[in-house]
């Protein structure tokens, strides 16, 4: 066939081609209606195209196929850069059936299941390469649908949920007591695994589209958690810090479509760490925050120790710890079970007494800390009492309207006797706090003699003569303790004062065991009076 090269084509301003515009436009329906609106005389035409899939390259497997009369040799390297070029030539209209690329493209694309795990790769390679187009035939997820596919198949995730439970005889994994456990257990971690590191030539958008399909058909959560872990990681080796940003972004978005209990809380903390200083979408940032804060229950003292951002004077990042609280209650308290919600405010106790030594932390922040779970939260606000000392002994300076607003977070009902004694005496804290500690354990102490009281109106032994006599006792002193409590001038001097609370705080501590023993000796009483009954023998009457 005689041509000649009276079409000059510029592909991106890479490279030009001169080519024979008859010969290409009678398989190219976008060049020939543009020839046909054409009324130039001009013989020499130039095609300018800014975005043809698969540049120059392209471009001549594409000359190729029309110089040959529309044959050229189809496979799964080349299959991607033909079917788009065929859209974008629009190489479908006014051509038969056998010379039209696209459809030849969509043929071969019918033996994908014939292609081997590194071609289905290459494909799925290129694809991603490639800018996506207005018409597509599917190629991409046909793609998509075999690899994952074969990963199901390969893993036995359609067969069970964790692979590892089980296996067939044809994976040759079989679990047993003897020796080869171990190695029965690695060969069947690495079956589902397998695929993890093939994976890493996608991109983030593709990784998205194959584990947002993997999740369409119901694939193990743990699995796909553990394979995003995986490529974070491993991407990161090389990738620019642009790079870093997009996969962390990717990667997080896709955290939120999986079962929380599938995703590690460590492992989050330490893409948190990362992103930290990548600086992050903030809704990106919101996300990883609100996952970390609904498990927070599970994470330890130090992945909550986060330096503060560039530019805060405080040592630790407060403000992030809050969040994550936050985000922890935001379900609202009824559904968090009372063995979670303890131990995240036994986490957060060893996160204040870390924090309030730093001279720079503000009191709202940590007052903010103190009051961020609700009181059933703790059984004893020891913790909080010792670090409140830490704190006021660092910020000396506090006003005394400052101290009160710092310890109005105290549950004096939680602290143990020997608290309420230590911070009688403790001249850090301002001085109604004291008394307030006392009115607290006087309280206690009347409930204790109350309970104790009705306990003993069950007993009409002897020995309960006794008791009345230390009950008298315990009531004269109680009547002591509160007079003498009503009796306290607050503005008095405060050394005297303290020196008198602590007589009365060891008085309650005395009167508390005292109520304790009695308690024993009631109870050893009622048991006593029980058996007796028990094993009183009937005898007979006398005659009279």
């Amino acid at each position: 066939m005689e041509s000649c090269c009276d079409l000059q084509v510029d592909v991106n301003g890479e490279e030009t081609f001169m080519v024979d515009k008859k010969i290409i436009s009678s398989f190219s329906g976008r060049l020939s209606k543009l020839f046909a609106k054409s009324r130039s005389t001009v013989n020499n035409f130039k095609v300018i195209f800014h975005d043809f899939p698969g540049g120059g390259e392209n471009f001549e497997l594409v000359t190729r196929f029309c110089y040959n009369n529309g044959i050229i040799e189809i496979n799964p390297s080349n299959i991607s850069l033909l079917n788009r070029a065929a859209h974008f030539m629009e190489m479908n209209e006014s051509v038969s059936r056998r010379h039209n690329l696209l459809e030849q493209t969509e043929k071969s694309l019918e033996q994908i299941s014939y292609w081997s795990w590194s071609e289905l790769l290459v494909a799925l390679k290129q694809c991603q390469d490639l800018p996506p187009v207005a018409k597509s035939s599917g190629i991409l997820q046909k793609c998509l649908d075999s690899l994952i596919g074969r990963v199901a198949l390969a893993s036995g995730s359609e067969a069970s949920p964790y692979p590892s439970n089980s296996s067939p005889d044809s994976s040759g994994f079989r679990f047993s007591c003897d020796t080869r456990s171990t190695e029965s257990l690695k060969n069947s971690f690495s079956r589902v695994t397998w695929w993890f590191e093939d994976l890493l030539v996608l991109n983030p958008n593709l990784v998205e589209m194959v584990v947002k399909s993997m999740l369409s058909r119901k694939n193990d959560h743990a699995i796909i958690s553990r394979f995003l872990f995986y490529y974070q990681k491993s991407k990161f080796v090389t990738a620019t810090s642009v790079e870093k940003r997009k996969i962390i972004e990717s990667v997080v978005n896709l955290f939120c479509f999986l079962d929380q209990s599938s995703v590690s809380c460590k492992s989050l903390f330490g893409i948190l760490r990362v992103a930290l200083s990548l600086n992050i979408s903030k809704g990106c940032r919101n996300k990883l925050e609100s996952m970390i804060g609904s498990q927070i229950d599970q994470a330890a003292l130090d992945n909550l120790l986060v330096p503060s951002p560039h530019g805060s004077n405080y040592l630790y990042d407060v403000n992030l710890v809050l969040r994550f609280l936050k985000a922890f209650l935001r379900g609202g308290i009824s559904k968090i079970s009372p063995v979670r919600l303890r131990r995240v405010a036994s986490l957060v106790d060893l996160y204040i007494a870390e924090v309030a030594p730093d001279p720079s932390l503000k009191p709202s922040k940590f007052i903010a800390l103190t009051s961020a779970l609700p009181g059933s939260a703790r059984e004893s606000y020891d913790g909080i009492y010792s670090a409140m000392g830490m704190y006021l002994e660092v910020h000396a300076g506090l006003s005394e309207e400052e101290k009160m607003k710092i310890c109005c977070t105290l549950n004096y009902d939680k602290l143990s006797s020997e608290a309420c004694m230590h911070l009688a005496q403790n001249t850090k804290f301002p001085s109604k706090t004291t008394v307030q500690a006392l009115i607290s354990q006087q309280s206690k102490l009347k409930n204790l003699l109350h309970e104790t009281n009705h306990s003993r109106s069950f007993t009409d032994s002897p020995c309960s003569i006794s008791s009345n006599g230390s009950r008298g006792a315990k009531d004269d002193s109680q009547e002591q303790i509160v007079l003498y409590a009503g009796k306290l001038d607050i503005s008095a001097d405060n050394e005297r004062l303290r020196a008198h609370l602590q007589g009365m705080q060891w008085r309650v501590m005395e009167l508390e065991k005292a109520c304790r023993k009695m308690q024993t000796q009631m109870a050893k009483i009622m048991k006593s009076k029980t058996t007796s009954h028990s094993n009183a023998i009937s005898l007979p009457k006398l005659c009279s």
